[in-house]
């Protein structure tokens, strides 16, 4: 069915990454040359946030399958002296042959068998656009159909790459990502200003293990065997295949259809000389079960203790501080865990290499379902610790108060508005909205406290927070002619508040023990005369 050109675009022997140069240059490079000396390498350069965070994957991933460090000591030599386009040209080449898009031979991320199906335009290959169902009861309103006709092939190989890595529910038999639909990618950013090989090296993992053996090649790019389909509820398990598939899952059956033209590519603007307009797939490709924590970019978590290790999905409200606990240290209860990726930047290279200005970057898609809601990136502080013990039992305590304080706040305004036997979801949007300025008032002040740790840090906190849930209640709530007849139940409301934020009953107690603060004591009552 394909009309493939006879010279198969290859991922690793030619240009095709889009990147920035130090000098302000937009040029494309092949992998191997990412870390040039001259004019340094600064970032990709795709017009998408999906394909940019996806386009790092995907190198961190060939460094990690290709030229991993065997231990500390290696990482730190390339990291000081990065190695030249010859050396990574030499560590990839073994297998070059894993990585044409197109031609006669094994592609790229696509099933061996030329699939017959119907053909889908190619637009649906990108998560966010409108699928089948939509489009037929046209209810495609936020994200309309129509935008992405044509693609190049560069454009293409990333839209495959995203797709197969965070592949969504797709309906019956279309398998989801190895990680889910959507999964949340954490990176660490190290420094104010680091370079493209900086970052990529900052999040590769070590793997005493070597490259892997070239007999080994189909277990870890499954499209160089034939297709390991889940027909009879069967799973790909990490036994049988190889972990360094964790970089190159194939749940989608899938064949790109290539034909010759010198039209733009919708994306980037570029002529190719061949273009993608459609694509064909078949349902029940690989069911990933059983994968655990193997992902080194993906933060998880357990349901309780005992429980399998789930990867961690961005969800409405962005990403801040408040999930410090999870994303960069593990939780109190330990259901929590970060990435790999990060855990081993705070244990050694944080202190081995110090890049002042060091961040975290989480980024994925926010999905309900097989529904994209929207793609979330956030960065935030990662500031180096002289005492990571004591830095984490900071962040713990500071978090934790904050969200304390939220709840206080939410219950104080829900009876100073509404009568006792009021039903009222406090997800509501007055409740909710209440919640996150708590967040985002407090974000900056959570950081410099993280950063200096000063000896007043927790009661500074308090008092930050106190001042800021008293003006958000008044806000909310406030005593005004309007709100005559609800006077009395603000006032009370109100005074319940002050009465916890300065420790006294069960609330109160809980938020001076998250801060290690002594909980205020009720005043004796005075006794009203002697005993006879």
């Amino acid at each position: 069915m394909d009309q493939g050109p006879r010279s198969p675009l290859n991922l690793l022997l030619q240009p095709w990454l889009p990147v920035l140069r130090q000098g302000g240059k937009h040029e494309m490079v092949r992998p191997a040359q990412i870390a040039e000396a001259d004019n340094l390498v600064v970032g990709l350069d795709w017009p998408r946030a999906d394909f940019r965070i996806a386009g790092l994957e995907f190198l961190i991933g060939l460094l990690a399958t290709a030229c991993p460090p065997e231990d500390g000591s290696t990482w730190l030599d390339w990291w000081h002296s990065p190695p030249s386009p010859a050396t990574l040209d030499a560590a990839l080449a073994p297998f070059a042959h894993a990585f044409d898009l197109d031609g006669d031979g094994p592609r790229f991320l696509q099933d061996r068998e030329d699939l017959v199906s119907d053909p889908e335009p190619i637009e649906r290959l990108l998560i966010e656009s409108p699928g089948a169902s939509t489009l037929r009861q046209n209810t495609d309103l936020l994200v309309h159909r129509g935008r992405v006709a044509r693609l190049g092939r560069p454009a293409a190989a990333m839209a495959l790459y995203t797709f197969q890595g965070w592949a969504p529910a797709g309906g019956a038999g279309n398998r989801t990502g190895l990680r889910g639909g959507g999964p949340l990618t954490t990176l660490v950013l190290p420094g104010e200003r680091p370079t493209l090989w900086q970052t990529l090296w900052a999040n590769v993992p070590v793997r005493p293990e070597g490259p892997p053996a070239p007999e080994e090649y189909p277990l870890v790019f499954p499209w160089l065997a034939p297709t390991v389909t889940s027909e009879g509820n069967r799973g790909v398990t990490p036994e049988q295949s190889h972990p360094l598939q964790a970089w190159w899952g194939m749940p989608r059956r899938i064949r790109l259809d290539f034909a010759p033209g010198d039209q733009p590519c919708d994306l980037t603007g570029s002529r190719d000389g061949v273009q993608v307009t459609s694509w064909r797939q078949r349902p029940r490709g690989a069911n990933y079960v059983g994968w655990g924590r193997v992902h080194p970019l993906s933060p998880y978590y357990a349901q309780k203790p005992g429980d399998a290790w789930l990867p961690v999905h961005p969800q409405p409200g962005g990403i801040g501080y408040r999930h410090w606990l999870g994303l960069v240290m593990r939780d109190r209860e330990g259901l929590r865990l970060p990435a790999q990726s990060v855990h081993q930047w705070r244990e050694t290279r944080e202190r081995d290499v110090g890049r002042p200005g060091t961040r975290l970057l989480a980024a994925g898609y926010d999905m309900d379902n097989m529904k994209a809601r929207g793609f979330v990136e956030s960065e935030m502080p990662l500031p180096p610790a002289a005492d990571k013990e004591k830095q984490e039992n900071l962040a713990t305590a500071l978090i934790l108060s904050a969200n304390q304080v939220a709840a206080v706040l939410r219950s104080a305004v829900r009876q100073a508005l509404f009568s006792p036997g009021a039903t009222v979801k406090l997800e509501a949007e007055l409740f909710s909205s209440l919640r996150e300025r708590v967040w985002e008032a407090t974000e900056a002040g959570f950081f410099e406290r993280l950063a200096a740790q000063p000896e007043d840090a927790k009661a500074s906190w308090l008092h930050e927070l106190r001042r800021l849930a008293l003006a958000l209640f008044d806000e909310a709530a406030p005593l005004t002619p309007e709100n005559g007849a609800l006077a009395p139940r603000i006032s009370r409301a109100r005074r319940g508040l002050v009465f916890a934020l300065s420790g006294f009953g069960k609330e109160g107690a809980a938020l001076f023990g998250l801060l290690g603060l002594a909980a205020a004591q009720p005043k004796a009552k005075k006794g009203r005369g002697k005993a006879a």
